[in-house]
């Protein structure tokens, strides 16, 4: 974490150049090793998952076209992986 530290804060070092294309994205649970100056430098989004196993499917797949789905060697072992992983993912 110290060194994430010292790097964010480079960032805002005026004799760095850094490109308008560089994003650094983090995620983090609230603990408190975690740098303030790392959160105070940056823009904080958060998203809440929808409450529920159906509804977190449906945003799931809601990513997804036909297309999308249909567009692999194997389609169904595509489709019977992503639900998989889904349900996995609503589930925890």
């Amino acid at each position: 974490m110290p060194e994430l530290e010292r790097n964010v804060e480079m960032f805002s070092d005026t004799e760095t150049t850094i490109s308008p294309d560089f994003r650094l994205f983090l995620t983090s649970m609230p603990e408190d090793y975690f740098p303030v100056s790392v959160l105070q430098n940056g823009i904080k989004m958060t998203t809440e998952a929808p409450r529920g196993i159906k509804s977190n499917l449906i945003r799931t797949y809601a990513e997804y076209t036909d297309e999308s789905l249909n567009d692999c060697v194997k389609p169904d072992t595509w489709k019977t992986l992503l639900f998989g992983l889904s349900f996995f993912h609503a589930i925890v």
